[in-house]
């Protein structure tokens, strides 16, 4: 009897091949680019995708501060954060935000993306967010990645 032997191969740490990518977020809607760079860094684009583990690419953002909103998001749009304290809860506007931190509505938005669990964590750590165009990543030579080109 003659059978098929195919194997289900299910990636890891030492077996995923890793990538460099470069975003240039000047102009690009928050999150929209936010949902797909998340993709990128959960490995969700690729064929030997696994969930449980961290097989997806490095993501270096560039202009962070130069996105934008649609609507009146900017103004309008609160952010909350509890202490666990009475009377500990917190509310800010991505623009008060962006005032504080350059990079901090863009984590916020990618942060918000992945699992809520030590591999979302991980993940998170693999993105390198700069709010200037400078970024200390030439060694790795990321290559340009189109936002526009991923569904």
């Amino acid at each position: 009897m003659k059978t098929l032997s195919y194997k289900t191969l299910s990636a890891n740490k030492e077996n995923a091949n890793k990538r460099w990518y470069l975003v240039d977020l000047d102009g690009e809607v928050l999150g929209r680019a936010a949902s797909k760079i998340a993709k990128v860094l959960r490995g969700k684009y690729k064929t030997n995708f696994t969930p449980h583990a961290d097989c997806g690419d490095y993501v270096v953002i560039i202009n962070a501060n130069k996105f934008k909103m649609t609507g009146n998001k900017m103004t309008d749009r609160e952010i909350f954060s509890y202490t666990g304290y009475p009377g500990g809860q917190k509310k800010i506007t991505p623009t008060e935000m962006l005032e504080k931190d350059g990079t901090s509505v863009v984590r916020h938005a990618i942060k918000g993306m992945l699992p809520k669990n030590k591999l979302g964590r991980a993940i998170l750590k693999n993105c390198y967010i700069y709010s200037s165009e400078e970024h200390n990543q030439n060694a790795q030579k990321p290559e340009l990645l189109n936002l526009k080109n991923l569904k």
